[in-house]
């Protein structure tokens, strides 16, 4: 099967709920009689499960939505790692709430001391408050006895993400209404990880850069664009005229994450955690592909998949650069 040939029938097989029908999920029985579904050799870019039909020609683009989403409110980061990293990236940090008596005199507490005056140097105002407050701001309770204050996260838009795509292989994480802020956090963690160029989500009803995302990502939501969309339909078409292929997430696919053309310019889309991706998403990606299971539980949710997918797309690049040089 070729990205050209039939791109759209392994997104579209079943119609059913995809990517996650519960709790996020991505899965398929591996059938792996007669080796059909082991895992072949991959020396070079030709022999990759689905022939690589040449770059998607770029097409010219209709009217695109250049306006910067506006950031609304305050946001709020907790967790040691996500405030030094905060800081790291320049974020500006309105005011610093520490718990009375985390630090210590002696100066054993070395990571929380360090961090106070960091904060203190950089002009922060640091408030001694109880645990209690910083329970009652925390979104989880693991807060490690700090949490600041910042100005709105700042989204970047489809236009910002495709120029960090650059020209050649780029991966986009396309997130079709995730809505559990620590599921949003861990994809964005794995999709920098990887190399990612960015990741899309919806404006509305789906979760946003906050105290969670932050905390989960370990800082990744400072370190890639993020963009926010009014449609993610649309989104995925001004992807798909700068040169990407779009894989829906899917356990009605087809052919397995191992075979499918996960490769290359690719926007790998991912589904919510109940609904998975909706119908009309569906309709705009090439093909599908979904993870092979052997185990008796259901499947992973929809960070663990996306973790899964990304690593596969990082592998078959990181194949065909040392089969290319």
């Amino acid at each position: 099967m070729t990205r050209g040939d039939a791109r759209r029938s392994s997104a579209r097989k079943g119609q059913g709920p995809s990517q996650a029908g519960r709790g996020g999920q991505c899965h398929g029985r591996d059938q792996r009689s007669g080796g059909n579904g082991s895992r072949q050799s991959q020396g070079n870019r030709g022999q990759r499960g689905s022939q690589r039909p040449g770059p998607r020609p770029q097409r010219v683009a209709g009217r695109q939505d250049s306006q910067r989403p506006a950031a609304l409110g305050s946001d709020l980061i907790e967790g040691r790692r996500a405030v030094a990293e905060a800081l790291d990236a320049g974020i500006p940090i309105r005011t610093a709430y520490v718990q009375d008596g985390a630090g210590s005199p002696e100066g054993t507490d070395k990571t929380l001391d360090t961090l106070v005056r960091r904060l203190s140097d950089a002009g922060v105002e640091c408030e001694t408050v109880p645990r209690s407050r910083l329970d009652r701001l925390s979104s989880h309770g693991a807060h490690q006895g700090i949490v600041v204050r910042t100005k709105p996260f700042s989204y970047a838009t489809i236009e910002d993400v495709i120029a960090a795509a650059g020209e050649g292989d780029a991966l986009v994480v396309v997130l079709d209404h995730v809505t559990d802020e620590g599921n949003f956090g861990a994809i964005v963690r794995s999709a920098e990880v990887v190399g990612a160029a960015g990741v899309v989500v919806a404006n509305a009803r789906a979760a946003t850069v906050g105290p969670g995302a932050y905390k989960t990502s370990a800082g990744a939501v400072l370190h890639l664009p993020i963009a926010q969309v009014p449609n993610l339909a649309r989104a995925i078409d001004q992807l798909k005229e700068a040169g990407f292929w779009a894989c829906a997430a899917t356990e009605h696919a087809e052919q397995d994450v191992w075979h499918a053309p996960v490769y290359g310019r690719l926007a790998l889309v991912m589904g919510s955690e109940g609904e998975g991706i909706s119908r009309l998403v569906l309709d705009h990606c090439d093909f599908g592909a979904r993870l092979p299971q052997r185990g008796r539980v259901e499947s992973l949710n929809v960070a663990q998949a996306t973790t899964v997918m990304c690593y596969e797309w990082l592998r078959r690049v990181s194949e065909g650069a040392r089969a290319d040089g």
